[in-house]
Order: structure tokens, then sequence, then C-alpha cells
């Protein structure tokens, strides 16, 4: 009697599919896992840039010369779901007037653009 082979054929087929389903889905996660970090650091740059140009724009010094990230949501935009980023920054006024109070701020990012630049109000 000859064996019959075409069993174990079968189902190193299955598994081969399911090693080939696994790959996939785990490089396309890689893939998202990279755009979202690269997007991110896009982001953060431009908002690095709005907060920059805010504090000279109104005379204010930003301190530690950077944003940090402080919120992820998201948002419907045109019809479109989009990430809203919060980024806070910290500043003070230039005048001594002030006391040299160190404040905070933050920047609202929608996709790449620049929404909304904030500032804490004194007292």
């Amino acid at each position: 009697m000859i064996p019959d082979t075409r069993r174990p054929r079968q189902t190193r087929r299955r598994l081969v599919m399911q090693l080939s389903w696994t790959a996939l889905i785990l490089l396309l996660a890689a893939g998202a896992i990279a755009w979202f970090w690269q997007d991110s650091l896009a982001v953060r740059e431009r908002a690095n840039a709005a907060a920059q140009e805010a504090c000279q724009r109104l005379g204010l010094q930003l301190l530690d010369g950077t944003v940090a990230f402080a919120r992820l949501a998201l948002t419907r935009e045109g019809g479109w779901v989009k990430l809203r980023r919060t980024y806070v920054f910290d500043y003070t006024s230039q005048s001594m007037a002030d006391g040299m109070e160190r404040r905070q701020g933050f920047v609202l990012m929608t996709a790449d653009r620049v929404e909304t630049v904030g500032y804490q109000r004194p007292g």
C-alpha cells in the first residue's frame, strides 16, 4: 500500500499561508509605527517653530528652547479623521517688572497644521 502524502502537503501549505499572513500583518504594523514616528517628529518641529515665532512676536522668552508632547486625540475635519496633537512649552516675559515668572503655553496641531498657540494668563 502506498502512503497518502497529500495531507502533509496541505498542512504545510496552510502553515506557509499562515506565516505569510502573520509576516504581512507584522510588516504593515511596523510600517504604520515608522510612519507615525516620522510624522510625529515633523509635526513637533512645526510646533516648536510656531512656539518660537509666537514668543518672539510677543516679546516673550521661550524657555528650554523646545516644546513637549502633551496629548494626542482624533478629530473630524472636512469629513476626514485627523490626528490632533497638543504640545506645551514654558516661557517668561523678558521684562523685569513681571518678575521673570515661568508660565506655560501650548501649541495645538491638527494633522501638520498649526491650529492655535495659547498662553497662560498672568496672575
